[in-house]
């Protein structure tokens, strides 16, 4: 139940005309971690929240070593393709 009182709590509820006027400083409480809800005549029409950021670090590289430890990578798969397959890509072939 905390949860949901939280989630209401940071919700603002604004009309038009004062998101235009206050388009700022909504902006700034949006980067805060603060809803806006936009109504028009009182009546919520559009939300506008803050998108999730960037993750700062880089993905991990070779996870399938972790999982699953057996796998391995045959040294065919650096081979180049067979002809008629690189036509198949290339809108030629059968």
């Amino acid at each position: 139940m905390t949860n949901i009182m939280t989630y209401y709590k940071t919700m603002i509820n604004l009309n038009i005309n004062e998101v235009k006027t206050n388009f700022s400083s909504c902006l700034e409480r949006v980067s805060n971690g603060e809803t806006v809800i936009v109504c028009k005549r009182n009546v919520p029409i559009a939300e506008i929240k803050s998108i999730p950021k960037l993750p700062t670090k880089k993905r991990p590289i070779g996870l399938a070593g972790k999982e699953y430890p057996d796998f391995q990578i045959n040294d065919a798969f650096f081979e180049p393709l067979p002809d008629d397959i690189v036509a198949a890509f290339n809108g030629g072939g059968t």
